[in-house]
């Protein structure tokens, strides 16, 4: 990407974004530049097969680290795409929106069938992530309003679900000191108030109506539909997936019968982790009920985007 830069230096004489959106570039020049900048946002997003950095990196990072990557770092790849690569190279981003697309779709089914096999309970959200944000992908390059708009708010929607569950799951590493799948069940029965809001987090981890990721999937997967029927039919499954590894998870966890011979001392969240937990579920559901004040502050801008690469 600095090389990109430093050519696009060397052809225009600036960096000033606001004078390179107005710079017309030749298609060769768009397509070399597109995919110096792809090369880093896709490593970002993550997209398949760079992605197994996210994993390992969840695991070993401590719970603050994972919310803060989960919440905001992600989000750089696709802000990445939306501010640079989509309105700087129009031109070279209708020329490989096809292979987008395929990465991205690759990147649904297939991490969401590895999430299923997953042990480490980092891991199965970190997998999850991984999916959603390839979500994001195919809502951006869909180009139109409702594929941006969704990509958008399925952004903060997933910069708010995410981290929520890698505190849950720090909740019960912090008490327990494992975060294997095996050790856990039963956990309804002696932590009722942290099963209840885990189960928030799961639903709203699948895009439960009334969550803020409903939103956001059900706008992406409409802009994608309306783009390509047969990549927004085949990421549909994603969200099928998504249910079944969220919802075996959360039955493995919460439900069956306790553990005592792995796990036989017992807290629930605490007044400090509930306090935590309550601004997350407030704008998770405010998100989700009334999403209409978070997509009028994106219409202008959005329109300018599609405008200008006049994609629509």
């Amino acid at each position: 990407m600095l090389l990109a830069i430093l050519m696009i230096y060397y052809q225009t004489g600036t960096t000033d974004l606001q004078v390179l959106l107005t710079t017309e570039f030749s298609e060769s020049r768009q397509i070399l530049y597109w995919l110096a900048f792809f090369a880093s946002f896709a490593v970002k997003v993550p997209m398949v097969p760079v992605h197994l950095w996210l994993p390992e990196a969840h695991v070993e990072a401590p719970t603050a680290g994972s919310v803060i990557l989960a919440g905001i770092l992600l989000k750089l790849g696709t802000y990445g795409f939306l501010r640079f690569s989509i309105p700087l190279f129009p031109e070279a981003t209708l020329y490989f929106t096809p292979l987008v697309y395929t990465m991205s779709v690759v990147a649904i089914i297939y991490t969401s069938l590895t999430t299923v096999r997953q042990v480490d309970l980092k891991k199965i959200i970190a997998y999850s992530s991984v999916a959603h944000m390839n979500l994001v992908n195919l809502g951006m390059f869909s180009l139109n309003a409702q594929g941006v708009e969704g990509s958008l708010l399925l952004m903060l929607g997933h910069g708010l679900v995410s981290p929520a569950l890698f505190l849950c799951i720090g909740a019960l590493y912090d008490r327990h000191k494992t975060r294997l799948v095996k050790y856990y069940g039963g956990l309804v029965h002696t932590m009722p108030i942290f099963a209840v809001i885990f189960l928030f987090f799961t639903m709203g981890n699948i895009g439960l109506p009334g969550t803020s990721n409903f939103v956001g999937e059900f706008l992406v997967l409409a802009g994608c539909y309306q783009t390509n029927s047969i990549v927004g039919a085949i990421a549909t499954t994603g969200m099928i997936l998504a249910a079944a590894y969220a919802l075996w998870l959360y039955n493995r966890v919460v439900f069956g019968m306790p553990k005592p011979e792995y796990i036989n001392s017992f807290s629930d969240l605490n007044r400090r982790e509930i306090a935590m937990f309550l601004p997350l579920i407030i704008c998770t559901l405010w998100m989700g009920v009334y999403p209409e004040v978070f997509l009028n502050e994106m219409h202008a801008s959005v329109a300018s985007l599609i405008q200008h690469g006049s994609f629509r």
